[in-house]
């Protein structure tokens, strides 16, 4: 199951990547926001990579205006690999090489064929392991260095 959270300059986006993800088949939870009224994207970063970091979703998509604020709020949260992400080749090797759990757009950057295609790349590319396993952990270690 995913879990999907936006801010109010992505909300539009994320209704459409909600209504992609039922037609895929794609169980999802919408962790917020619910509206167009302004909110603070880091609330619903946060909210979005708790619920990945924690085992209750195997991974997540936010969105914001760009992307990027959110996946910063999402990244402080230990365990979370968040990639910002406007093209499908972004997509795909950040699940392949990096082992992304979650994934971050902004409504702002891309529209919305293409922030589809990203979604599908994002979601149905494994993770390679082998050589990028070790990076991946040699980034853990980093982050459990900061962690204390």
């Amino acid at each position: 199951m995913i879990a999907i959270g936006s801010d109010h300059a992505a909300y539009n986006l994320k209704l459409l990547v909600e209504e992609h993800l039922k037609e895929k088949g794609v169980e999802f939870e919408d962790l917020g926001c619910y509206g167009p009224e302004r909110v603070d994207y880091p609330v619903y970063g946060q909210k979005v990579a708790e619920a990945v970091a924690s085992g209750q979703y195997e991974a997540g998509i936010v969105l914001c205006g760009t992307g990027i604020g959110i996946s910063l709020a999402a990244n402080k949260v230990p365990g979370i690999r968040c990639a910002v992400c406007s093209d499908t080749y972004s997509a795909k090797y950040t699940r392949l090489h990096n082992d992304a759990n979650m994934l971050a757009m902004g409504e702002r950057v891309v529209g919305p064929g293409l922030a589809m295609e990203i979604v599908d790349a994002f979601l149905s590319t494994p993770f390679e392991g082998g050589r990028h396993a070790a990076r991946v952990a040699m980034i853990s270690e980093i982050e459990k260095k900061y962690n204390k």
